[in-house]
């Protein structure tokens, strides 16, 4: 029989609690974990989901990494390029690398009865991934582009939409401005001519991600139209998208790419071209670390003056205890039962209110978000059991060193102080 952690059981039972000076105390230091505890689950997930669905939709809308000239026009048009079906081939080839596709972007004027209106036409092919654009669609369908001529459907926004009136099946002109070299037989040189045309679309399908940066101007549409109006070939794009399998290893795999492509081309990370978003969202990592120190630090000392006060309202019992033998080690080994108790009934209900809200918002999304403001609609919850699992360790360890440092007062209990003090 454990005899320490029989009379631990015994001091910890509701029966032996009542009327006693710790038993609020106690409470206090069991609430102090549950909500330190609830409060850094809440933290980590809320943190790594935020994140994860602002990557997600900058990398939905953008592409992991781009491949493009490494100069720009004069009024800041795309350089076209072409790389070759064997480059493809090998860029396809490399590890981390999931799937590469051709785009062209095109800055133009939409044109209605009643608006004008600046947008960013992004040209795609059959090739295109649009799965992530699918998931976002309220209503139409997504540009048919395996006809032999160019389509003209367009997928535009919603906040686009809302802005110029316009719904499915809707049809407007986009003028846009084109340059291109033009020879002079007179002069017998070339020369760069500007001129303006334009193109009908029709709106095919809507769509909505809440990134206002990028879908309040951004459209789809098939990529043939921005070749003929640029006068390029047939194969040539404005860039290549390149999506990748593990967002972690994003810079071995464009030094891989790099070492891949002509020297007139680069791969540009997502975090270079957008940088301003990723440096947001690495300090909210910062935030996440101090409300989980803050978080533990509350918890710890909360432990720490319950145990404190279990300790003094039992002098008596310990000057006892040391009285018939038993040692200064299996003392402490009392109070450090009595601290693994209740350290576990604070971990136990932390646990089920933590992951319980979690659980609640990830499913259901009650708490809603100014997408204007934050880029999402409701709070974005990310279900990492490792994470989860980390942090009972962790609060768990650092709980079990620090509550050894109270129990060092029961060396400086003795047995005739208690009596002289009785």
């Amino acid at each position: 029989m454990n005899v320490e952690r029989y009379i631990a059981d015994r001091i910890t039972s509701k029966s032996k609690h009542k009327g006693s000076i710790s038993k609020p105390i106690v409470k206090i230091g069991i609430l102090g974990i549950v909500l330190g505890l609830s409060i850094m689950l809440l933290t980590v997930s809320i943190v790594v989901g935020f994140k994860k669905e602002i990557t997600r939709k900058v990398t939905g809308l953008a592409a992991d990494v781009s491949i493009s000239n490494i100069s720009f026009g004069s009024n800041g048009e795309q350089i076209p390029i072409k790389i070759s079906g064997d480059s493809i081939a090998a860029l396809k080839k490399i590890a981390n690398v999931k799937h590469v596709q051709g785009t062209a972007m095109k800055n133009g004027i939409v044109k209605t009865k009643t608006e004008n209106e600046g947008v960013v036409i992004k040209g795609i092919d059959a090739d295109y991934d649009l799965e992530f654009v699918k998931e976002h669609l309220i209503s139409g369908k997504l540009p048919e582009l395996k006809a032999e001529d160019a389509s003209n459907d367009i997928l535009i926004s919603e906040n686009l939409a809302t802005r110029l009136d316009l719904k499915v099946d809707d049809k407007f002109l986009v003028y846009f401005v084109v340059q291109h070299e033009v020879y002079d037989s007179v002069e017998k040189a070339n020369f760069t001519k500007f001129e303006q045309r334009s193109r009908n679309f029709k709106i095919c399908g809507i769509y909505k991600t809440s990134f206002s940066d990028l879908d309040n101007n951004l459209t789809f549409a098939d990529i043939r139209h921005i070749q003929k109006l640029n006068y390029w070939e047939k194969g040539v794009v404005g860039n290549y998208e390149v999506s990748v399998n593990d967002f972690e290893r994003l810079e071995t795999t464009i030094e891989d790419i790099n070492d891949n492509i002509a020297l007139n081309c680069q791969a540009i990370s997502v975090k270079d071209s957008f940088s301003n978003i990723f440096v947001w969202l690495d300090k909210l990592d910062i935030n996440g670390v101090i409300i989980v120190v803050l978080m533990i630090l509350v918890a710890v000392i909360n432990m720490i003056t319950a145990l404190l006060i279990l300790i003094l309202e039992r002098t008596n019992m310990v000057g006892m205890l040391k009285s018939l033998g038993m040692s200064n080690v299996n003392v402490r080994r009392i109070f450090f039962y009595i601290s693994l108790k209740l350290l576990g009934r604070g971990l136990l209900w932390g646990n089920i209110l933590g992951i319980g809200m979690c659980l609640i918002q990830y499913y259901f999304g009650l708490v809603k978000l100014d997408s204007s403001t934050y880029y999402v609609d409701k709070v974005a919850i990310d279900l990492n059991w490792v994470s989860y699992v980390l942090l009972n360790l962790g609060t768990t360890g650092v709980c079990l060193v620090m509550l050894l440092f109270p129990t060092l007062i029961l060396t400086k209990i003795t047995p005739i102080k208690t009596l002289r003090f009785d």
